[in-house]
């Protein structure tokens, strides 16, 4: 049953434009509709929002704010969004409509895929991601279901933008984001979501479509997203047996636990997964997975097929001019429809073979022994080093001993990123063409190297600092403060403190004492010698500046100190004193007989403090009789001048 023509919107025109014709897929956030655009006459794609999501005003206008960012990135692998809209209770998007399937239904019909498509997927999706990363896209959200594979072969990425939106959504319900399957670590402790959450993404996507299946299952999504956490990704050949290490390399790479190790965005993923794919030989890019379910092409027009023929019709099979006749129906179809046949042996040809059975076996045999011998002394005493990388030294051991190789000597060394126990290199390097039989050295991760932080307190910085390095550590922020108890200059604590176990390399905090904390006394106006002596009793050291000022001290005292009075130093800080030269003098202007307001002004524009005196007979007057120093004589800057009013 069409279960369509149970929709409601299935029929309706959307904002008078969007003509609603048939339902393509329901997912958890929104429903998209094959859709027709009566004003362009183009066929294309609506993603409605669920009831549920458009009733919330603030994710519907940070939906709108999203898709409007992603409407801006333009690139041939992503899924165009053309308009955004509401009509009535219904939110949508308009975008490009892509005729095909997507991944997941390639890989639920084909269950597995051989390398050279795997890798004809993966390319384009990561040269969309790396366009939408250097534009300060995540997409946060890439699985099968959001690649989608035309009928003609194109690769699109659809879903950016939307799964931006959703984010601030659920994170505020404590729900993270994505499928559980193909979700980072760092995604699921702290939500982190920068690109490289998409490269691990990608390496799940590859490792999936090498082996046909996820590379953590559970029967929970709790259980998927330990595993996330606490297992590395297996690598593919552990399923695909004769997988290409390069192939084994790519997964690892894009799927480290450890973020700092992944690439940095998918351009840097897409130029490891061209190198990588340069360096495999067609044989091993057209090997066929032992998942790979077969498909059947009788009748290669059957539309009911989800699958794109770009992706199933097998490559034609080169012609065999040697073949001769061959009476199997596949050859002799194929001989049939083929220009190329080869005429048949000329008749002298056959007399002679069956004349001399016995000399054309032995010259077979000879030919084969010679070419035994050859291919031996070329390269059948020869094997390639197996990838061990992260394997525990059992699985070490026997994967070399499957590849006819001894194990050689076996060391340990220290390392952040490689779990305890497994193997962190081998020597000869994975890959390595050696003889058969020879010894493969091991070296085994012995975890982080791990110190313990040293008793520095009471230390001199220096010292401190060079006992954090001997120890293998980093000096870290040195912060100082005042101690009644550490003298100045010697280390107080550290953070992490003593005896703490950390990793080499880290940084250690240090907190150095400034000494005993001193109230600065006020010395200013003070005679030079009873200033020295005050400061001196305080614990501090004094320094005389160079300079003289003028100020309202007599000449020889102190005119200011630094740091001022009321302020802390610590024991041992210097203040620096600053003498006086005496007040500045200057003229005082000449004021008798001016009005009031016309004294005061010219007295204070000239630097000058006023004070009235009207005395009995002067609180009515408005003419100054009087000032206390004559005008034309010179007084202090700033002094007060008295005038006599009448």
């Amino acid at each position: 049953m069409d279960t369509t023509l149970q929709d409601p919107l299935v029929g309706q025109v959307l904002d008078g434009r969007y003509r609603v014709d048939a339902r393509i897929a329901v997912g958890g956030m929104a429903t998209v509709y094959r859709a027709v655009d009566t004003r362009l006459d183009r066929v294309l794609a609506l993603k409605v929002m669920h009831p549920s999501l458009a009733a919330d005003v603030s994710f519907v206008e940070r939906f709108i704010r999203e898709a409007k960012s992603a409407a801006r990135l333009d690139h041939p692998n992503v899924v165009q969004v053309f308009d955004q809209g509401t009509d009535g209770p219904y939110v949508y998007l308009a975008m490009e409509y892509i005729a095909g399937c997507t991944l997941r239904d390639v890989l639920r019909e084909r269950g597995a895929l051989q390398p050279r498509a795997a890798l004809d997927i993966l390319e384009p999706v990561l040269a969309a991601l790396g366009a939408a990363h250097r534009a300060g896209f995540v997409h946060r959200d890439m699985k099968p279901e959001n690649v989608l594979i035309g009928d003609d072969g194109r690769v699109k990425v659809a879903d950016f933008g939307l799964v931006r939106a959703v984010d601030t959504v659920t994170n505020t319900t404590g729900t993270v984001l994505g499928t559980v399957s193909y979700l980072a670590p760092e995604q699921i402790e702290s939500g982190t979501a920068d690109p490289r959450v998409d490269v691990y993404a990608c390496g799940i996507l590859l490792h999936e479509m090498l082996t046909g299946e996820k590379p953590h299952d559970g029967d929970s999504p709790a259980i998927v997203l330990y595993k996330h956490l606490h297992d590395d990704v297996p690598p593919p050949s552990a399923t695909v047996p004769g997988m290409a290490y390069e192939l084994d390399e790519l997964v690892a790479s894009a799927t480290a636990r450890n973020p700092e190790v992944r690439p940095h965005d998918a351009v840097a993923l897409l130029a490891q997964v061209r190198a990588a794919r340069a360096r495999l030989g067609d044989g091993q890019l057209d090997a066929m997975p032992p998942r790979a379910l077969t498909v059947e092409h009788d009748n290669a027009e059957d539309r009911t097929s989800v699958i794109p023929r770009s992706l199933t019709v097998p490559r034609p099979l080169p012609v065999n001019e040697d073949d001769g006749d061959d009476d199997s129906g596949a050859a002799d179809s194929f001989h049939r429809t083929s220009r190329f046949r080869s005429p048949p042996l000329p008749p002298r040809r056959r007399t002679a073979l069956r004349r001399g059975p016995m000399a054309v076996v032995v010259a077979v045999l000879l030919v084969l022994g010679v070419g035994t011998g050859v291919w031996y002394i070329n390269s059948g005493q020869f094997t390639k080093v197996p990838p061990l990388l992260s394997k525990t030294e059992q699985e070490a051991r026997d994967r070399l001993a499957d590849a006819g190789l001894d194990v050689g000597e076996v060391t340990e060394a220290y390392s952040d990123t490689v779990e305890r126990g497994t193997v962190i290199s081998t020597d000869p390097k994975a890959g390595a063409r050696i003889r058969s039989h020879d010894a493969v050295s091991l070296t085994l991760s012995k975890g982080p190297q791990t110190v313990r932080v040293p008793d520095l307190d009471g230390y001199p910085l220096d010292n401190a600092r060079s006992l954090l390095e001997e120890e293998g550590l980093e000096p870290g922020m040195v912060t100082r403060e005042f101690s009644g108890t550490v003298p100045r200059g010697l280390v107080i604590s550290t953070e992490p403190g003593k005896g703490t176990k950390v990793r080499a390399g880290s940084a250690v905090a240090l907190t150095v004492s400034k000494g005993r904390p001193v109230d600065l006394p006020d010395v200013t106006g003070d005679d030079l010698a009873d200033a020295r002596t005050e400061l001196r009793e305080a614990g501090l050291k004094v320094k005389i500046a160079a300079e003289r000022v003028n100020s309202e001290h007599d000449a020889g005292r102190v005119a200011r100190q630094t740091p001022g009075a009321g302020r802390q130093a610590a024991e041992g800080d210097t203040v620096t004193l600053t003498l006086s030269k005496g007040p500045e003098m200057i003229e005082v202007p000449d004021v008798v007989g001016d009005s009031v307001d016309e004294a005061k002004a010219k007295l204070e524009g000239a630097g000058f403090a006023v004070r009235e005196d009207r005395g009995l007979l002067g609180l009515f007057g408005d003419t100054v009789k009087g000032q206390s120093v004559d005008g034309g004589d010179t007084a202090p800057k700033g002094s007060t001048i008295t005038i006599e009013i009448r």
